[in-house]
């Protein structure tokens, strides 16, 4: 029994990762033929393709499911074509041990997806972000859309470009009073984080006063913030790309700024939910191979765990946005697919037996 075990889990590990590297290939050509817009005299094709190859950590969890589903569904279906299925049901071997037997490598894969996910995305990622920042700001051609806004009480803060070990370029800080009128305006250079406090460098201050602008120019100047080089690293990435206790934590300091914390908090959920989302689809591909799916060619099992997963994937993106307008729990957008796909799943896998 352990060698069969073995055996299916190898032909259901192969193809599980197999399906991941020709989808991270794909979406890495896709990545490539977008930045090609964004080539300039300091961002050529081989700063583009770094930026493209740090950014692969943060797809890989995002696309397990798809992986898992596709994957199971070419394993399965490779073993029910050679009639190996047939013969591990007749040497007596349950469904339910089958089910085990195509579940564990689905979940150590998950498992390894997450530790990348959590540990080595994140930190990819923002190199990614600001390597490409501080190209493009080097460019003569340089557009105002390139990089990050942030607020805090009345303070409205731009920055060029942010970078993992606590340095931030093109540092623009607008201060308002209670009736949103401009206090004064602050630009520094680069800015440098000092244990507790920035140290802006090459700054200069501006107020309105009268009919009139001040300025001042300073070589370097200190600023007190909440802002933390931990918090722009959090701030700089999208919330999909964040690890679950990056996005746990900006979601509640946003909550403590008054400030919507919607996608980041429906982020997290989906992130916490993303192995049980694997495991459904894998017991839907499981499903469909004993059941509906016995017989029919390799071609056809991938065209349906394709469109299984366009279902699914789709499902989870017209509720995300809908959370937030009818205002019902995140949680809910991420679970009612998993819920249903279960049930599906479990209906089929009964009626096979």
């Amino acid at each position: 029994m352990k060698k069969l075990s073995r055996y299916i889990s190898s032909v259901i590990f192969a193809s599980i990762s197999l399906v991941l590297i020709v989808l991270l290939g794909f979406d890495a050509i896709a990545a490539i033929i977008d930045e090609m817009d964004n080539l300039q005299q300091h961002y050529d094709f081989v700063a583009a393709l770094w930026f493209v190859l740090y950014s692969i950590p943060a797809n890989v969890f995002d696309l397990l499911p798809f992986a898992a589903l596709v994957g199971c569904l070419a394993g399965l279906g490779a073993l029910a074509n050679n009639s190996e299925l047939v013969v591990i049901r007749s040497a007596g071997v349950s469904t339910n041990r089958v089910v085990w037997m195509v579940m564990r490598p689905a979940i150590m894969i998950m498992v390894a997806g997450m530790l990348i996910s959590e540990y080595v995305a994140p930190y990819s990622e923002s190199i990614a972000q600001s390597e490409r920042a501080i190209a493009l700001r080097q460019s003569e051609n340089v557009v105002s859309r390139e990089g990050l806004w942030h607020r805090e009480g009345n303070q409205f803060m731009h920055f060029s470009v942010v970078q993992p070990n606590g340095v931030l370029y093109g540092v623009t800080i607008y201060s308002f009073d209670e009736k949103r009128r401009l206090l004064n305006t602050l630009y520094a250079e680069r800015a440098i984080y000092q244990r507790d406090h920035w140290l802006l460098e090459d700054v200069l201050e501006s107020r309105p006063k009268d009919d009139q602008i001040e300025s001042e120019t300073v070589s370097s100047k200190q600023w007190w913030t909440d802002v933390s080089p931990k918090l722009l690293n959090l701030l700089v990435l999208d919330p999909v790309n964040l690890s679950i206790s990056g996005l746990w934590q900006y979601s509640n300091y946003l909550e403590g700024q008054g400030l919507n914390n919607g996608p980041y908090r429906l982020a997290f959920w989906k992130k916490v939910l993303q192995p049980l989302s694997t495991v459904t689809l894998v017991l839907i591909a499981i499903s469909f191979v004993f059941g509906p799916l016995r017989e029919v060619t390799m071609g056809y099992r991938i065209f349906i765990g394709v469109l299984v997963g366009i279902i699914f994937r789709t499902a989870q993106d017209m509720l995300a946005p809908a959370s937030m307008v009818y205002g019902f729990q995140p949680i809910y957008a991420s679970l009612i697919p998993i819920i249903i796909c279960l049930i599906i799943g479990v209906l089929l896998l009964r009626k096979a037996r």
